[in-house]
């Protein structure tokens, strides 16, 4: 997992210098290291969404909702590259399942 994490960080570092291609690259590196390690399936939708490939980034975000089906955050990763797709029925249904989520987590 560390070098899946070592990996992570320097991926992050790409993205947040708008380096997205290297992000990119980073991130599924990172997933090769460990195919379960959601913070790099969260900023591979968010590269991909941020480079404008919504269908790549509609399916990591499936991936981490997948692998997070109790997280509240990976639900509204989705609901916003799906709205941004134009899925407006199935973004709603993930921002509702967020806000489900959420709720349960508060009470």
């Amino acid at each position: 997992m560390s070098d899946a994490r070592s990996i992570y960080r320097e991926a992050f570092r790409h993205f947040a210098e708008g380096r997205v291609d290297e992000a990119i690259e980073g991130y599924r590196r990172s997933l090769e290291a460990d195919p379960e390690f959601q913070l790099a399936w969260n900023g591979l939708s968010l590269a991909y969404r941020q480079q404008g490939d919504l269908d790549a980034a509609i399916e990591a975000a499936h991936e981490l909702v997948s692998l997070a089906p109790d997280d509240p955050l990976s639900y509204t990763n989705l609901s916003i590259v799906l709205m941004q797709k134009g899925l407006i029925p199935e973004a709603e249904d993930a921002r509702a399942r967020a806000t489900q989520l959420q709720a349960q987590q508060e009470s």
